[in-house]
């Protein structure tokens, strides 16, 4: 597969991510319940494909990832239970900062360029979100969560880029997929272990969308670009995220989030470009 296609496929991946927000607002159950129950689905599917291979030595990284991906949901999903949709995507796509910052741990260092492109797409992510910022207790709060969802998420991808260079990705995911399932399965059996059977439809569709074709391809695209790199696409979200918002439930769009969201595609581009010139 040429370069082309490869960008074409994260883009595609990045897409499916951008539901993840939007399809967490119709369900009830609590942000642990929704969340073990995506990665218990997920790792399902992919369970037969990597069990063969497990034993490699990077292995317990693999987990390890698991364990931050698990957190950046429990965070995150918890975070849209309690601000807008637009604030908790902007702020928990902060992590192009906080990977960039730690690509050096890889020997993976971005161009003085990228950076440009990174602060353009944070501007615009700002911009898409600073209309729904409340100063409300329950807002503060669900921002917080968010920015530790975007620590957490950081940790994924920076070990998702050191693990995919020397294993498959269904070896991966199976590992990272599971390890995630378990922490936050474990984590929700302390309060509501099972959702509401009316929240079953809508987990399965972020299991399958979001999740099986969403960071899965992400997970694949670690394997072709630089973490930062990929941490940088998904700015992408916060676009998809917003639109969806404004066709599914009303929530504004003004003309600042059109202004953001021009930024953020602008600054994808880019950082991309900068990256591969």
């Amino acid at each position: 597969m040429g370069k082309g296609w490869n960008w074409l496929a994260l883009l595609l991946g990045v897409v499916a991510v951008s539901w993840g927000g939007p399809l967490v607002r119709f369900t009830s159950a609590p942000a642990l319940t929704v969340a073990a129950w995506r990665m218990i689905f997920s790792a399902a599917v992919f369970l037969p494909f990597g069990i063969r291979t497990w034993w490699k030595k990077e292995a317990p990284f693999a987990l390890l990832a698991g364990i931050f991906l698990a957190a950046h949901f429990a965070f995150w999903i918890q975070s849209i239970h309690l601000t807008s949709i637009a604030s908790s995507v902007v702020l928990v796509n902060t992590n192009p900062l906080f990977v960039g910052l730690f690509s050096w741990l890889l020997g993976e260092r971005p161009k003085r360029a990228f950076w440009l492109g990174v602060a353009m797409g944070l501007a615009g992510t700002i911009l898409i979100g600073l209309g729904d910022f409340s100063l409300s207790p329950a807002a503060l709060l669900g921002d917080a969560l968010a920015v530790l969802g975007a620590l957490a998420a950081s940790g994924y991808l920076l070990l998702g880029r050191r693990v995919r260079k020397n294993m498959s990705l269904p070896s991966y995911v199976s590992l990272v997929y599971l390890s995630a399932a378990v922490f936050l399965g474990l984590s929700a059996c302390a309060s509501t272990p099972l959702p509401p059977h009316t929240d079953w439809l809508w987990i399965g569709l972020i299991a399958l969308v979001p999740q099986i074709l969403g960071h899965t391809t992400v997970n694949w695209a670690l394997g072709k670009f630089p973490a930062f790199a990929v941490a940088v696409a998904l700015l992408g979200e916060p676009v998809g995220a917003t639109l969806w918002a404004f066709f599914l439930f009303g929530e504004t769009l003004r003309l600042g989030q059109g202004v953001g969201i021009g930024l953020v595609l602008l600054g994808i581009l880019w950082s991309l470009r900068a990256e591969r010139v």
